[in-house]
């Protein structure tokens, strides 16, 4: 089922989906906003991604799309891959902790300090090895220095992944030649340092229609850069390539680009297998959305009243026809938009909350008090750990919670 089809009309009244879920989280939720995780649907999302991605061997997951170590798990267990990609320094020791085998690599550069601690808070006992498993990225020379005297001081063989420019222009070694500092350092310090690969990030492929370049063209282009940099390490630095090293890139916007790509062994995707609204792309119309925050309503009112602007209140449904109904909902103001009753949008002119939302409808909305109104979320990364346990759902029954890495660990 669509996500179009899932949301329904402009009725007021949710569809077959959204009234089921509703009436289950009336009866077994916890009676304030959560997250639901459907996993009918991930699991869709993982069979699309399985048919873009052949070679379980290439796929790595983002960690910050997806922070939760059961849903982690879950997606380790049904592709058959162990590599991960992490971006937030503390979410790296507990996931080490708890997946020991993983392949980690960082997507992006940690301030030096950053890995220090992370090697003081690794424990003793850590069946994790990180000379062979943990791969730091790297985007200048400076902090290439900087990664040598950590290792130096700790007396550690670190990995190292170098950050490419492929033309996102986000930072990264911008043309080849300007790897000759870098891959110096680490050929002459090969007891400390050794090259892991690159990582070359594209998601701007995905918007160069804006542009009025085609995807086709800006893909191509990318693995022609791509391709630039590894010419050159092989050639000029034969002693430090071989065909273990890591060439990542892409992303979920992308992913299913890198199909048939020889160029890179390493693909990335994380939002994709959950689908935020704001990766409703033409590149991802294989995936569905699989999450959806879920709060009660706290109170009904019919019309609108806008403080100082009351004497307006009885033209407003006039002028609005979404503003026949309005409801105050338990929470609010999250990178999310109003899915399910269809019809219904937030207020901005009442002023957004994140206590009680105002959000309107249709007159003749059929929700009230106590039932659930379900948000699309924007994006996953920060939204999922806003809401504490993940409740997951499977052939319409709650079939257990999932805890999110906490906000502060």
């Amino acid at each position: 089922m669509t996500s179009k089809k899932r949301s329904g009309s402009d009725s007021g009244a949710h569809n077959p989906y959204f009234s089921k879920l509703n009436l289950l989280l009336k009866e077994k939720g916890d009676g304030h906003p959560v997250i639901v995780l459907d996993l009918d649907i991930l699991d869709k999302n993982l069979r699309e991604l399985k048919k873009n991605i052949a070679d379980p061997k290439r796929f790595r997951v983002v960690v910050k799309s997806l922070p939760s170590i059961e849903l982690i798990r879950y997606i380790f267990e049904q592709t058959q891959t162990h590599k991960a990609m992490i971006f937030h320094r503390p979410f790296l020791n507990l996931f080490v902790e708890a997946f020991p085998e993983a392949d980690v690599l960082l997507g992006k550069p940690f301030p030096v300090q950053a890995a220090r601690v992370f090697y003081r808070e690794m424990k003793a006992a850590s069946a994790f090895d990180p000379t062979t498993n943990l791969q730091w990225l790297i985007d200048t020379h400076q902090r290439l220095l900087q990664y040598q005297r950590l290792a130096h001081d700790l007396g550690q063989h670190l990995l190292l992944n170098i950050e490419i420019d492929v033309g996102l222009h986000r930072g990264g070694v911008v043309e080849p030649r300007l790897l000759a500092p870098l891959l110096d350092t680490i050929a002459g310090d090969r007891e400390h340092l050794s090259m892991a690969g690159f990582m070359g990030y594209d998601p701007h492929v995905a918007s160069s229609g804006k542009v009025f370049i085609p995807i086709s063209k800006a893909h191509s282009k990318v693995l022609k850069r791509y391709a630039g940099f590894i010419n050159f390490l092989k050639q000029g630095y034969p002693e430090l390539y071989s065909e273990n090293l890591t060439f990542n890139g892409a992303g979920s916007p992308t992913y299913s680009l890198y199909s048939q790509d020889a160029i890179l062994n390493d693909v990335s995707v994380g939002s994709a297998l959950v689908k935020p609204n704001n990766f409703d792309i033409g590149s991802l119309a294989g995936h569905e959305p699989a999450m959806f925050i879920a709060t009660p309503i706290l109170k009904r009112m019919r019309g609108v009243k806008i403080p100082f602007l009351e004497f307006l209140a009885p033209i407003m449904p006039k002028l609005k026809r979404s503003w026949g109904t309005t409801i105050f909902i338990y929470g609010g103001y999250w990178k999310a938009v109003p899915l399910s009753p269809a019809g219904f949008v937030i207020n901005s002119l009442y002023g957004r909350s994140t206590n009680q939302e105002m959000l309107n409808g249709p007159d003749h909305a059929a929700v009230d008090v106590d039932d659930y109104i379900f948000l699309r979320p924007t994006q996953s990364e920060s939204v999922m750990l806003q809401f504490g346990d993940l409740v997951i759902t499977r052939n319409g029954e709650i079939t257990g919670r999932w805890p999110v890495f906490a906000q502060n660990d």
